[in-house]
């Protein structure tokens, strides 16, 4: 019986040892060619642009034959950055500017190249950061028509003498973020009246159309925002850096493949594609965002 059992554990030793060597990642799908099939895990924040976006990288990956496990709406950067420091993510579509001071609350890079340069420079030794886009979506300061006409506001400065008066709508860690209130204080010498904690989107621009804030953070590229004739204030001072879009992936994923996928699709993303992506997704039908991915790729030939 022990010989039987030894044989046993031989052949399944050799086996093992087989396995091992025909694939260096233990996720990898064995394709029955004798070959392996890449995986990935692809994570997105809890808006619709970032679950967009990974739909996008999710679908092009997967028409290069990637295995792709879909982890969207992680919530903010606080809560889905740790999974891709452990791993447990590894791709998400990312924000150049607001990456950047979130590793380096003390970076003062704002233009776009800079900003790209220095972030290459603090990731984490085991994630890196692909070709950046020339699409950009940045947080803004944005006020209804009827309150920029009130108060003849063309920018973030021109709000300091009413911000005593001003109930300010954004998503919770605004609240606390470099480039966020604390940023717009120490730059403009703003204090709010109060601040609200919103969900970001439809809901953070109900509260601004209801007056129930008098002025909220809204990304540049929300389509809300010239549906509903809003007003983004300019900001002089470069309280908010750029912030392109880019993925930001697990250095152990970022194979050949993946880098050509996701690359191509960085080319082929300006942010007048990403305002026009963010409409469709808007539009009165409601469509799910998986289906506008595979309408755009379809387009561009991805």
């Amino acid at each position: 019986m022990k010989r039987v059992l030894a044989g046993v554990a031989t052949a399944l030793a050799a086996a093992l040892t087989l396995s091992a060597c025909g694939s260096s990642d233990p996720l990898a799908e064995d394709t029955g060619d004798g070959g392996t099939k890449e995986s990935i895990s692809v994570g997105s924040a809890n808006f619709p642009e970032s679950q967009l976006l990974a739909e996008i990288y999710s679908q092009a990956l997967e028409a290069k034959g990637v295995q792709v496990d879909r982890q969207f709406d992680l919530g903010s950067r606080e809560k889905y950055y740790e999974g891709l420091e452990d791993g447990s993510i590894d791709l998400i579509p990312e924000y150049t500017g607001v990456l950047l001071q979130f590793i380096n609350k003390e970076a003062p890079e704002v233009a776009s190249d800079e900003v790209y340069a220095a972030l290459q420079k603090v990731l984490p030794s085991n994630l890196t950061v692909l070709d950046q886009a020339a699409a950009e979506d940045k947080d803004a300061v944005v006020v209804t028509k009827e309150t920029a006409d009130k108060w003849s506001l063309k920018s973030i400065e021109d709000l300091v003498p009413y911000c005593k008066e001003v109930v300010f709508g954004a998503a919770p860690e605004f609240k606390t973020r470099p480039d966020g209130i604390p940023g717009i204080a120490e730059r403009y010498g703003c204090t709010f009246k109060s601040f609200s904690s919103l969900e970001p989107g439809a809901i953070t621009t109900k509260a601004l159309l209801d007056d129930t804030v008098q002025a909220a953070d809204i990304f540049t590229t929300d389509a809300a925002i010239e549906a509903n004739g809003l007003i983004v204030l300019e900001d002089p001072k470069n309280n908010f850096a750029a912030q392109n879009v880019v993925p930001l992936v697990n250095k152990d994923k970022a194979s050949d493949t993946v880098k050509e996928a996701l690359n191509a699709i960085s080319a082929k993303l300006d942010t007048d594609t990403l305002m026009e992506l963010n409409a469709r997704l808007n539009a009165p039908d409601k469509p799910d965002y998986a289906d506008v991915a595979e309408e755009w790729l379809g387009e561009i030939g991805g």
